[in-house]
């Protein structure tokens, strides 16, 4: 079974690459020239790193790291090095998950920018919030939608512009689900304030502590500021990759410090040494999955 292993915190690298990979699978006709894709669960990030010239005596901590990883079979927490403090003023460690939309089955009529349901299935919801449609019969009206305005419990407009749908019966209109492409975001305390910024990173966790291994490390993709309502701010937050598996409610959201879960590329490590033992270690690793 694998183990997390600690990586040691100094020094912080003095180059890095960084990358989000994304499986998608393309076909071309070749009588029209028409592309379709196909986009698959496989995304994750990916990074090449190099620490600064250490001596001998700081060296063997970065040395002894890289041998207890065993290869590729044990992880560690790791983050963009060029990115390891976010930019908003989100002002306390975490949010939480809050399942304000999720209804599992009900009947969705789609028109221009407008979601009309069947039920009361918007009755806690937030402008902001991003839900997620399924069940549509037009493939365009599927997928994760922001909230501009909660004009009913039953009707919502939306940043999308429809298919023209009518009573489809047995749709799901959720939040925090797997593929989702924004979060339903509670401030963690009624204290709780502040902005996340485009280019902020989100630690997901998969239960309600910030010590659990992360389960996703995920970006911001547009500025979120906090709707009062009550004792606590509601956030809507737009994050890419897309949610691998579903955020149940109260699991955390971690926002100082976020990492990710991360192994070695390879198996084989190693380093340098010039002849005053100055050591030059580099690694490459890849978010697990």
């Amino acid at each position: 079974m694998a183990k997390l292993i600690t990586m040691p915190s100094t020094p912080n690298f003095v180059r890095s690459n960084w990358s989000l990979v994304r499986t998608v699978g393309t076909t071309t006709s070749p009588f029209t020239g028409k592309t379709k894709t196909q986009e698959f669960d496989g995304v994750y990030w990916t990074a090449e790193v190099s620490l600064p010239p250490m001596r001998r005596s700081q060296a063997v901590e970065w040395q002894s790291f890289l041998l207890e990883l065993n290869g590729t079979v044990n992880h560690f927490k790791f983050a963009d090095p060029d990115a390891l403090t976010n930019t908003g003023t989100y002002s306390t460690g975490h949010l939480t998950s809050e399942l304000r939309t999720n209804s599992s089955s009900v009947t969705l009529s789609f028109s221009g920018s407008t979601i009309t349901a069947g039920a009361s299935t918007f009755g806690s919801a937030k402008v902001g919030d991003f839900i997620v449609v399924t069940g549509a019969t037009n493939e365009d009206n599927n997928g994760t939608h922001k909230i501009t305005t909660v004009t009913s419990a039953t009707v919502v407009v939306t940043t999308s512009t429809f298919t023209t749908e009518s009573n489809t019966a047995s749709c799901k209109v959720r939040t925090n689900v797997k593929g989702a492409t924004g979060l339903s975001l509670l401030a963690s305390t009624n204290a709780a304030s502040g902005t996340i910024k485009k280019g902020d990173y989100l630690q997901i966790q998969s239960a309600a502590n910030t010590t659990a291994t992360p389960t996703q490390l995920v970006m911001v993709t547009e500025d979120a500021t906090a709707t009062a309502d009550g004792a606590k701010d509601f956030y809507g937050v737009a994050i890419q990759p897309k949610l691998r598996s579903d955020l149940a409610t109260g699991h955390y959201a971690v926002f100082t410090n976020p990492k990710g879960t991360f192994r070695l590329i390879s198996n084989e490590v190693s380093w340098s040494a010039d002849r005053i033992s100055n050591y030059g270690i580099s690694f490459s690793c890849i978010e697990v999955i």
